[in-house]
């Protein structure tokens, strides 16, 4: 992603945030194996066998000879169906942890600070640009949206081409939540049901049928990761909430959100929920602004964090989210200095201590104004990955 960046300077960490940031070069294994996993299922592989359900801890087996290219890529891709049946042979056998580490112990520094990076791009085909931040940078990730989706043919092409130049399997990621404002997928397959719409008939089956006809559609065009379902708590009818919800309250939020989440993480995409720790309450669009959320810690653990909560230790493993999205929101009765998405509060003492979340958090778009009127994109970043967040 192309960014206007000033001269370089230090950026400013408090003496707050410093001694409490902790090393997440442990999550990298974690981002590879969603991305691995995800390019299994949609070769066929069943997704709830090795991600949500792991495989029995024994030796693993020699793996077979793949071919070397230069220092930490592992294989070419795309991956031929020997290769893919070799990585579904070492699934059963080892625990989709440790096959990531695998992967991460041939990475050069490189390209483990390329896989911490989800980019955008502005082309509608597969450019150059594109290709450099791909092939020569390592990205992670690359996230679409609805102007780069226009056919079937030509967006299954595009990731085609995404993923055969990218040095290891890419989260390839939309944000499709139907309805009249998130609707990425809409030149392809129409108009969708949105969360409210899900949630104003009254009946889970539909959310479940609704979660498993949007896997099925993304998974059919190469896209591996959607960065929803939404789980914030309308409380305000805030920007852009009315329709973005699945209730008003958190019991209603977790049955129709998890009867999605569950359809879609049970057809092999990986689920994304957000805006943690909630944007239920604020009125302010964080693309313009950075909403304040004034209400009590206990009002924000009952009600804003409750969805949250849940899903991450809910026992049932279709629940638990294989991503999770903060965002710019300022909660001055949890932390009255820093952004959730930037606060180590939120996003290792809570997320991580607290509710015990050990999946991936990707950032928010960091150049929103939420986070731009205050900091450069570099001290975000850096504070971003200080505060816990694996993905920027």
């Amino acid at each position: 992603m192309s960014i206007k960046e000033k001269s370089p300077t230090p950026p400013h960490i408090s003496s707050s945030q410093k001694g409490k940031a902790k090393p997440r070069r442990i999550a990298l294994p974690i981002m590879v194996t969603l991305a691995l996993l995800a390019i299994l299922v949609i070769a066929g592989v069943f997704f709830e066998r090795s991600l949500l359900a792991g495989a029995k801890s024994i030796s693993a087996p020699t793996p077979p000879a793949q071919k070397t290219l230069h220092v930490g890529q592992f294989v070419q891709l795309p991956l031929n169906a020997s290769q893919l049946n070799s990585l579904r042979h070492l699934v059963d056998y080892m625990q989709y942890k440790q096959l990531a580490r695998m992967y991460v112990s041939r990475m050069s520094l490189d390209v483990e600070l390329g896989q911490l990076i989800m980019v955008e791009y502005s082309d509608t085909y597969y450019s150059p640009d594109l290709d450099t931040m791909i092939n020569k940078l390592h990205v992670g990730g690359v996230i679409m949206y609805e102007f780069q989706m226009n056919t079937f043919n030509q967006t299954k092409h595009d990731i085609a081409q995404m993923q055969q130049h990218a040095t290891f399997p890419l989260l390839i990621s939309t944000d499709e939540e139907g309805g009249p404002y998130v609707h990425r997928l809409s030149h392809i397959y129409g108009y969708r049901m949105s969360a409210t719409d899900i949630y104003n008939t009254g009946n889970s089956a539909v959310a479940t049928q609704q979660g498993h006809k949007a896997a099925h559609d993304l998974a059919a065009l190469g896209i591996n990761n959607d960065l929803a379902p939404d789980v914030d708590v309308n409380l305000v009818n805030g920007y852009d909430m009315v329709t973005r919800t699945f209730g008003n309250d958190p019991q209603s939020v977790i049955k129709f959100a998890g009867a999605y989440l569950r359809a879609m993480q049970s057809d092999g995409v990986v689920a994304c929920i957000k805006h943690y720790p909630g944007l239920g309450d604020a009125v302010i669009d964080a693309h313009k602004g950075l909403p304040v959320v004034n209400r009590t810690r206990q009002q924000i653990y009952d009600v804003e964090l409750a969805p949250f909560k849940h899903f991450i230790q809910s026992q049932n493993k279709l629940d638990n989210p294989g991503m999770i999205m903060p965002t710019d929101v300022l909660m001055p009765a949890i932390d009255p200095r820093y952004p959730a998405e930037l606060s180590h509060i939120f996003m290792t003492d809570i997320l991580r201590k607290q509710f015990g979340y050990d999946g991936v958090v990707l950032t928010d778009a960091l150049y929103m104004q939420g986070i731009t009127r205050t900091w450069s994109m570099p001290e975000a970043a850096v504070l971003a990955l200080q505060a816990g967040n694996d993905m920027l």
